[in-house]
């Protein structure tokens, strides 16, 4: 156990301390011993009420358990349930309507719809390899994965298979003909692309089999290129906000395979990412803490570097620079490298020993985790960087495990101190808020409300939503199994309702609404064929556990432009709070063989490869 040492009227375990003066403060315009004597005010002041919270948890549930177990094998009334909860305080009353004002807020959130990568920060590799995803190869994504099947001859094996290559182009045409087709012809029949001069502004053509010229069906898709001596290097495309790199080299082992010398076509793919403090990784000690928060302070002043072994090579891996292309009329344009981040912090009932008051008593971890995590994005918001992270200079935190509106209210009071402490512009602060817990499902619009100055983000999420659907209403008898949860009508309503209140309460334009995790990073061809759904069901975001699994969900977003979809169910019904409440309860007799769990608790999938 590392030593503590008293600092601002805490103690803080040395190596913590050493990492926030000697690594982190430096060049914020923050002393590291005002950093501590201000984290001491905030739990001075604070900590009591989050104590407070988490009682006020405890004490709904054993109303809520008192009130289950008295009526546990009797059928199950809603009305009486609802009434129930309204008087002690559970469910409360909905405010008026509201449009949230966030401003400041950079346009992958705002105005993108996109995959969203989750990736642990203690690992620096995946992080980085998770920052690097903004950009994906499809040839890559479909060669290495199931989604292109291994039949008729196309099995992965050691070395190319042309054959299986030969499906990647095909199923990679394909998809340019749907999303940016040409005017006339296929992308299969495609010889040659080159640039013509019309109206003072270059327009891209394609020379076909049999001598035939065409263009873009909708020439204002074509948004760039590079050019070389012999003829064009890369075709930049934008489709529903998103961008495509078509590569060409003629010398290149796909490209001189290919008819018009395409080697690789690139797709905008992780357009955010969230670097995840919290439930991907095992932060249990100051040494945990301090690997995770010197990760996210490497990738904010851009210098972070991962080196690592493979086919008996050593390979450094850092960020991605940007990526520079031309305009059509001459301009320079360049386009991010890296995803835009998110941090994810800890939820307001974790501790830690990491640092403790004088008396020895552990501080709640989302304090601190909020403190050294502004701290080290001040490099990026002050430029001190290589790269740039927010060009609107936000941060944005991601804030799990909430129960209900006083405690975003409590997150929200705890950010203004930070900003405080560290001499923030009001709102610098954003915050996610994680629709994972039922208390919040059930007062989300007054949740927003509380944040509404600040709010970026809101998803939902199976695993961790139906965790707490079962731990509050388990008194009242056996839940249904996994199976046969998915489809109950508290579920699709709790999904519903998550993008009914997001668009009513102005999210659209100025936050992410967005849907939970694909946690089977084999199945790729699995999540390809359903994983549809989310942005079909009015989300412009979804959680992907890859980069090529970001790469192969960007598809669905070039196939549905989710801002229209938006619009449409603007004016949809919104889900009936009484279907969200309705409990999961088994109502059948139960032999003793079904009493066999049909629950498997297996860990979120995060592989970043």
């Amino acid at each position: 156990m590392a030593n503590s040492l008293e600092v601002g009227g805490l103690k803080v375990k040395e190596e913590l301390r050493g990492l926030v003066q000697d690594e982190i403060a430096p060049g914020t315009g923050v002393e590291a011993e005002s950093f501590w004597i201000s984290l001491n005010s905030i739990v001075r002041d604070l900590a009591p009420k989050n104590r407070q919270l988490l009682n006020k948890r405890k004490h709904l549930q054993q109303q809520i358990d008192a009130w289950c177990a008295a009526r546990c094998g009797q059928p199950f009334n809603v009305e009486e349930y609802t009434a129930f909860l309204t008087e002690i305080g559970y469910l409360e009353p909905e405010c008026g309507d509201f449009q949230v004002s966030t401003a400041n807020v950079d346009r992958e959130i705002a105005a993108v719809s996109g995959p969203q990568l989750v990736v642990p920060l203690d690992n620096a590799r995946y992080a980085l390899n998770a920052t690097n995803a903004r950009w994906g190869s499809l040839y890559d994504a479909l060669y290495g994965t199931d989604v292109i099947a291994e039949d008729d001859g196309a099995e992965k094996r050691e070395g190319y298979n042309p054959r299986r290559g030969a499906k990647v182009i095909a199923r990679t045409q394909a998809f340019l003909d749907q999303t940016v087709a040409l005017d006339y012809g296929k992308f299969s029949d495609v010889e040659e692309f080159w640039l013509q001069e019309s109206g003072g502004k270059q327009r891209l053509v394609a020379k076909l089999r049999g001598d035939r010229v065409a263009g873009l069906a909708q020439p204002d898709k074509f948004v760039g290129y590079i050019s070389k001596e012999s003829g064009l290097a890369s075709i930049f495309l934008r489709n529903n906000e998103l961008h495509i790199e078509i590569q060409i080299d003629r010398s290149h082992p796909i490209g001189k395979l290919d008819s018009a010398g395409v080697k690789d076509v690139v797709l905008e793919a992780a357009v955010t990412t969230i670097q995840d403090c919290e439930d991907s990784v095992a932060a249990v000690d100051a040494a945990d803490k301090v690997k995770i928060y010197r990760n996210w302070n490497g990738i904010m002043k851009g210098g972070l570097e991962a080196t690592f072994e493979r086919s008996s090579r050593e390979i450094c891996r850092r960020l991605n620079a940007d990526k520079a292309f031309t305009a059509p009329d001459g301009q320079s344009v360049t386009l991010p490298g890296r995803s835009l981040l998110l941090v994810r912090n800890v939820g307001i009932h974790m501790y830690t020993d990491a640092v403790t008051t004088t008396d020895g008593r552990e501080i709640p971890e989302g304090f601190l985790d909020a403190m050294v995590t502004s701290l080290a994005a001040l490099h990026d918001l002050r430029g001190n960087g290589k790269h740039t992270n927010s060009r609107t200079g936000s941060v944005y935190i991601v804030k799990p495990k909430m129960h209900g509106t006083e405690e975003v209210a409590a997150t929200i009071e705890l950010f203004e101190r930070v900003e405080d402490a560290l001499r923030l512009k009001r709102n610098t602060l954003k915050i996610g808020i994680m629709d994972e817990e039922r208390r919040t499902t059930v007062n989300l619009k007054n949740a927003i409300r509380a944040a509404r100055e600040r709010i970026v983000f809101i998803n939902t999420g199976f695993l961790d939503r139906t965790g707490d659907e079962i731990h509050t209403s388990m008194e009242l008898g056996p839940m249904l199994p996994k199976t046969e949860i998915k489809n109950q009508p508290w579920l699709n309503a709790y999904e519903n309702q998550n993008v009914d209140v997001g668009i009513k309460t102005g999210l659209v334009g100025r936050a992410q609404i967005g849907k939970g995790m694909w946690t089977m990073p084999e199945e790729m061809r699995k999540m390809v064929e359903t994983k549809m759904a989310h942005p079909e069901a009015g989300a412009n975001t979804a959680w992907v556990p890859s980069p090529t699994a970001a790469t192969l969900h960007a598809l669905h977003y070039h196939q549905l432009n989710v801002a229209q979809k938006q619009a449409e169910l603007a004016s949809r019904k919104r889900a009936r709070i009484e279907e969200i409440l309705t409990a999961p309860i088994v109502k059948r007799i139960l032999t003793p063989e079904k009493f066999k769990t049909n629950w498997t608790i297996t860990p979120k999938a995060f592989s970043v490869t």
